[in-house]
């Protein structure tokens, strides 16, 4: 490595010009990345709602209705007039409302009073809309405008419409603040003015050319897009920070300044290599679940931490090399305290923490799985937004609803008509728009209008649109779905077709929760292994991981103390989140006990070991907690605000865990850490 290293050294301006021609690069390139707002479009390819949608697309021109919209005080001609201005929208590719099931001609008093209630109700009208994928926003934003205060629009074209207007600006805040808050901390615990400069210069690097690599995948999940490069400046942030330290070390014993930042390389290759590796492979576990989403954040997540260490071991010696002179120029007078009392603190409280510690796991391990869950994406905007406002308004007025449609095989009108009169006996089916309900199995097919037949027959396949009445995601929607999955399947089998958003949550619950086991598995046991193989030591990836996982099941404890539901998905991407972006202040405060103890005893080694540590753990801990107490704060998005707060609470109990837990822990089992202890080489 010393070869590499000075090698390295040697070519500092060759090295400060190509990153910054792939600096730029990237930062157009970032431009380009599209952005996808649909969680059900990382479903795996062969779920069945999917594959349904993919089959109705081959065989109908609109696709499964994705709005609703309401418009209060009118009447039955002002209701129509408002279906043709709506349906007029570019984007609008069909709306249905109670003339398509019924004669509004008639009095409505002489027709089904659950029909007409489904679609007109105490002098309002409710539109069920199909709005196309890539003009949502615009289409939305115009659907608004028609209808102006006496309407409401809800539906997931709606929500995804507002989480994309909404989170680009959201996001750009957090990071802004985030920023200015790393540079506040860096301040506090560097020892020159210019040092928190090269350290986000750095970094700021790093996360361009992860964005601009994104392209790669042509877009990247609204998660990915929000909460990517604010968790790779929180989770990346020590690394540099490390480097700085062990180079003023170095130069400290060594006056040439390229020996000394070859010596410090060296030195920290283990300690960097090891932490950013336990970081990459906690991300990467997430690449292994069924449902995409993970896979697409997982992917960038520990692209963008390799890409951070690159540029640790590449970038960052050549622009410290390049401006050394000017940070010793800045040098001021250390701010922070050197916590040596603090140390002394933890090491009196070490062994009752370890009990409290001890009694937390079984209790915090037993409450992180009985939590209440959301699957979907019908919560993902807050009551207090637009889009909660109008989806109270409707469900006011109409109830919890949703539109399935239902594909069975052509011609055989007698096993459809069969087929519509057994789901008309499902009390949550308040209508079936179908050929034989509107036109009858007798009547042929040359009688219908050539635009009513093409929205209900394609070349292989008949169209049955469903109302039901259940909310977007639930125990009942799922019982729902399973119920006309068994009757569908009883008339047609293995040749039955669902969708719809409830239906792709029943269908992302059960690949979600299917992740859950392996997801978790895999990370802990590469976390695992990486630390046994940088410490040559089984005892200390065992408490290693004990105690970052006990932190975990005490952040996802909380939900159901507070009897809170959360977002399966954030529940699932936390505990690999958490568990590689905060197991390397434990691997920081294990490397620098060991090396402490090489010339202390352990009764020294304890306090000594906190007061070394303290700030670098801080510095990263306290980044991490502020990133995504930010995005909680600052996100409409009900997804991300939660997965924030996950990653912010997270942050806090894994530092109180690792600050005063684990120095006992190392204390109580000495023996086994320092078993082997291999001395850094280089």
């Amino acid at each position: 490595m010393n070869k590499f290293y000075t090698a390295l050294v040697n070519k500092r301006k060759l090295i400060i010009v190509l990153f910054a021609i792939a600096f730029v690069i990237s930062l157009v390139c970032s431009q380009l990345v599209g952005v996808n707002y649909d969680m059900t479009d990382y479903l795996p390819e062969n779920t069945k709602s999917t594959v349904s949608i993919d089959i109705m697309g081959e065989e109908f021109e609109g696709g499964i209705p994705n709005a609703r919209v309401m418009i209060k005080d009118v009447t039955i001609p002002e209701a129509l007039e408002y279906k043709d201005k709506l349906k007029a929208v570019e984007g609008v590719t069909e709306i249905t409302w109670l003339d398509d099931t019924v004669s509004v001609t008639v009095p409505l008093a002489t027709l089904p009073e659950d029909t007409v209630e489904s679609y007109y109700k105490d002098n309002a009208a409710l539109f069920t809309v199909t709005i196309n994928e890539d003009d949502q926003v615009d289409a939305v934003a115009e659907i608004r405008e028609i209808i102006g205060d006496k309407g409401a629009v809800t539906g997931s074209a709606v929500s995804t419409a507002d989480a994309t207007t909404n989170t680009v600006s959201e996001i750009l805040k957090v990071t802004a603040i985030a920023v200015a808050f790393v540079l506040v901390v860096l301040l506090l615990t560097t020892n020159s003015w210019l040092e928190p400069i090269i350290v986000l210069v750095g970094l700021g690097v790093a996360i361009i050319l992860n964005n601009g690599s994104n392209l790669i995948f042509g877009e990247i999940s609204f998660v990915t897009n929000a909460a990517g490069s604010v968790l790779q400046l929180a989770v990346s942030l020590d690394y540099s920070v490390f480097l700085l330290h062990r180079f003023e070390e170095c130069r400290k014993e060594n006056t040439d300044a390229k020996s000394a930042m070859v010596d410090a390389l060296c030195k920290s290759t283990s300690s960097i290599l090891s932490s950013g590796l336990t970081t990459v492979i906690g991300f990467i576990a997430l690449v292994l679940m069924q449902f995409r989403l993970g896979a697409d954040l997982g992917i960038a997540l520990a692209k963008g931490v390799a890409i951070s260490l690159i540029a640790v071991f590449v970038f960052m010696p050549a622009l410290i090399l390049c401006t050394y002179k000017w940070i010793d120029k800045s040098r001021h007078k250390q701010i922070l305290p050197p916590f040596k009392r603090l140390g002394k603190v933890v090491y009196r409280m070490a062994i009752p923490m370890v009990c409290i510690f001890a009694v937390l796991i079984v209790p915090s391990y037993l409450g992180s799985n009985a939590n209440n869950y959301l699957y979907g994406s019908s919560e993902v905007l807050g009551a207090d937004t637009q889009y909660g406002k109008d989806t109270a308004a409707i469900e006011e007025v109409f109830g919890k609803s949703d539109t399935y449609v239902l594909l069975v095989p052509k011609g055989d009108t007698a096993t459809q008509t069969a087929l519509s009169d057994e789901l008309h006996t499902i009390p949550e089916i308040t209508s079936i728009i179908s050929y034989v309900d509107m036109a009858g199995a007798e009547i042929p097919s040359a009688y219908l209008d050539a635009e009513t037949l093409a929205l209900l027959e394609g070349e292989n396949y008949s169209r049955m649109v469903l109302s039901v009445d259940v909310p977007y995601e639930g125990e009942e929607t799922f019982t729902l779905v399973e119920k006309i999955r068994e009757i569908a399947e009883k008339y047609y089998p293995d040749d039955n077709y669902l969708a719809g958003e409830g239906v792709s949550t029943y269908d992302l619950k059960e690949t979600i929760t299917a992740d859950t086991l392996l997801v978790n598995l895999i990370s802990i046991g590469a976390v695992f292994v990486v630390i046994m193989l940088t410490t040559k030591s089984l005892s200390i990836p065992f408490i290693l991981v004990l105690s970052i996982e006990t932190a975990i099941w005490l952040n996802l404890t909380m939900p159901y103390f507070w009897d809170k539901p959360i977002f399966y998905l954030a529940y699932l991407v936390i505990s690999s989140v958490q568990l590689g972006a905060t197991v390397d202040y434990a691997i920081l405060m294990t490397d620098r006990y060991r090396e402490n103890r090489e010339t202390m005893d352990k009764k020294t080694a304890i306090p000594q070991t906190v007061s070394d540590v303290f700030v670098s753990i801080m510095t990263s801990g306290s980044v991490l907690t502020i990133v995504g107490f930010l995005l909680y704060w600052m996100s409409s998005n009900q997804l991300l605000s939660q997965l924030g707060l996950f990653v912010g609470r997270g942050a806090v109990f894994s530092l109180v865990i690792v600050l005063f837990a684990l120095p006992g822990l190392l204390y109580m089992f000495d023996r086994f850490v320092m078993h082997k202890k291999r001395k850094e080489r280089c």
